[in-house]
């Protein structure tokens, strides 16, 4: 049975890496003493070294090790013998691109069908998705396809920002881009805001977190999802 936390950000204002979200994850994780982190999306350009010592110093404050992927000679192999898996946020095309590169779509979807507890934030939500269409990243490189794991029915669009009122800025909304998107696509898509995750387990999908949601589909009015209740497509 899958057992997902996709979550929109690492990150709050105000809040330290994964701050926020640590007592969700103590539950999430308990079973866990040690989870494989895949660091691929490196915000920032960030080593992968560098990325897993940011995992490792908020993880450890909840008792939980962290080991980088890149640290095995065979990342399948790590994935397969994982407690727990973290997939941390960056970019998107570079996260898919290496994990196609590692051949480990088709294994992260057989662990986390299995029930090999699992956090993304950022890029590492949106590979939960049917594809990674509705990043919000630049293509800094070309990943040799757009399908990603399918843990969740829909597509994620992360940090999801709602048209400010009060902005002099005349470029594109999200809800615009996501409209675009449905000219030439089916699949839903999610806007998770910064602070909201989902809690997935087996085929319910929650969601968590202060702030609705904003549930884009092709030819309908886009819905607001009440925080703590069911994401249905």
């Amino acid at each position: 049975m899958k057992k997902l936390i996709v979550a929109s950000t690492s990150t709050i204002h105000g809040s330290g890496y994964l701050e926020y979200i640590l007592p969700v994850l103590k539950e999430h994780f308990k079973n866990v003493k040690t989870i494989l982190f895949i660091p691929y999306a490196r915000p920032g350009g960030i080593s992968y070294e560098g990325y897993t010592l940011k995992a490792k110093e908020a993880f450890e404050k909840i008792g939980i090790a962290v080991v980088g992927i890149h640290e095995f000679t065979n990342p399948r192999e790590a994935v397969l013998k994982a407690e727990g898996i973290f997939t941390g946020g960056g970019n998107t095309f570079e996260l898919v691109n290496q994990l196609y590169k590692n051949e480990l779509v088709e294994v992260l979807q057989e662990v986390l069908d299995k029930g090999t507890p699992y956090l993304g934030t950022s890029a590492g939500s949106n590979i939960c998705g049917v594809t990674m269409m509705n990043t919000n990243d630049m293509p800094i490189v070309y990943p040799p396809s757009f399908k990603t794991l399918g843990a969740i029915p829909f597509n994620i669009n992360a940090h999801y920002l709602d048209p400010d009122p009060g902005s002099t800025h005349m470029g594109e909304t999200r809800e615009t881009r996501i409209k675009e998107y449905h000219v030439f696509n089916e699949t839903s898509v999610l806007g998770l805001r910064e602070g909201s995750w989902l809690e997935v387990n087996g085929d319910s999908i929650i969601l968590r977190g202060n702030l609705t949601a904003r549930l884009f589909q092709k030819d309908k009015t886009p819905l607001e999802l009440l925080t703590n209740t069911e994401v249905k497509i």
